[in-house]
Parts: C-alpha cells; structure tokens; sequence
C-alpha cells in the first residue's frame, strides 16, 4: 500500500506540476514560460518526485515505464496493474485541482484541450496520426534506456533522478510541438478526461504507442545488458 501510495502522489505531482505549468503558466502574453518552461517543468517533477519518493516505490509515475521495467526484468508482473490503477488514480486527482484552479481564470475552457495529447487537427503543429505514434514510440524506447541505464546497481549513485529528469525535459523539447508529449498514458488519460470530446477519442493513440515504446526499450535494455555480460 505504500507503494501504491507513492506512485499515486508521485504521478499526482508529474501531472499538477507539468500539465499545470502548460494550462497556467505556458500562455500568458510576455510572460509565458513556453514549451522550453513546460519542458522544464515536467523534467523537474520526475526529478523531485523520483528523490522524494524512490526509495518507496522505485518513483515510475508512468505505465509504460512499469511496463518496460518488466520487459527489462527490473519488475515483477504481479505489481504491474496495481502500480498503474495507483499511477492513473493520480494523474485524475491532480487534473481535478488542476481543474479547480484553472476555473479560476476569465475565459477559462476546459474543452479547449487542457494540455491534452492529439494529434491531426489536435496536434501543435497538425502532424499526422503516423508522426504522433512514432514520436511516442520511439521517444518512450530512449526514455526506458535512459531509466536502466542509469539505476542500473553499477552506476553512480545518487544521480539517476537528474538523469531521468533532464531526459524527461529533452523529450518534451523535441516532441511538444507534435503531439504536446506524452510518454506517459497517466499524464494523458488524466487531463483528456476532463478535456473530453475529441480529445478523449484520440487518447487510444495515448495509451498504444508509449506502451509499445516501453516494451521496445525494455527489450532493448535487456538485450544489451546480456551483450555487455
């Protein structure tokens, strides 16, 4: 229960501390933090949530990451749903204050996207379903390398969080403008479902391929873990 405990608060801060940064703070005319601010933002919830909170739970606050841990052989199969039903009730308690505070503001429309993931139509910069499911796949497979690569029992210790967090950061920058990066199916069904609509009927997408890159890097961490034994 603990556990369980420490991914729900700890998804609970990746979603508040980085899809906030995007409803509040990213569009302020003059002001506004930007993609490079929400990059930012969201590298730096992984990075002090996993130093809070990861000698408790191992600090995933992502299915596709529990789920390329296992591929990995990092995680045992019989704490994969528990951690992600743990990981989603999170990201839907955050999205809800979030919800709360951003009803706050004149103006404010829910409807309009809530940092929601899409693509098409509902993409940054309309890129196509095809780039939107390549981009998460591949950039979930670099994240879940980045992950074993640096909690792995030889590596320096007291680092992997920066490491984790500032990958995090990289991927945003790179892949915001085509899909507003998700890597992370909690992070996305948790703002969707307050967004609705068309952004709810694309979250498939959000779930699919982070998943598939998280087995992909999974895998690929295993096989290269066998190479260098």
């Amino acid at each position: 229960m603990k556990k369980m405990m420490a991914e729900a608060t700890g998804t609970f801060w990746l979603v508040l501390g980085g899809c906030g940064s995007a409803v509040l703070a990213a569009g302020f005319p003059d002001l506004g933090i930007g993609f490079a601010g929400v990059s930012l933002a969201f590298g730096l919830t992984v990075l002090t949530g996993a130093y809070a909170l990861g000698h408790i739970s191992g600090a995933h606050f992502n299915p596709a990451v529990s789920l390329g841990l296992w591929a990995a052989g990092r995680f045992p199969a019989s704490q994969l749903l528990p951690y992600m039903v743990a990981q989603v009730l999170g990201g839907l308690v955050a999205a809800g204050v979030l919800y709360l505070i951003a009803s706050g503001a004149p103006g404010f429309d829910v409807h309009a996207g809530f940092a929601s993931n899409g693509f098409g139509a509902q993409s940054p910069a309309g890129f196509t379903p095809g780039a939107a499911f390549l981009t998460e796949v591949v950039l979930t497979a670099v994240f879940l390398l980045v992950i074993t690569a640096v909690t792995r029992a030889e590596a320096p210790a007291g680092f992997a969080p920066l490491a984790i967090g500032l990958c995090l950061t990289l991927i945003h920058l790179i892949s915001i403008p085509v899909d507003n990066t998700s890597v992370n199916p909690a992070r996305s069904t948790a703002v969707s479902v307050f967004a609705g609509g068309v952004w709810l009927q694309q979250l498939w997408m959000f779930w699919v391929a982070p998943l598939a890159g998280g087995l992909l890097g999974g895998v690929l961490s295993r096989l290269f873990s066998e190479k260098a034994a």
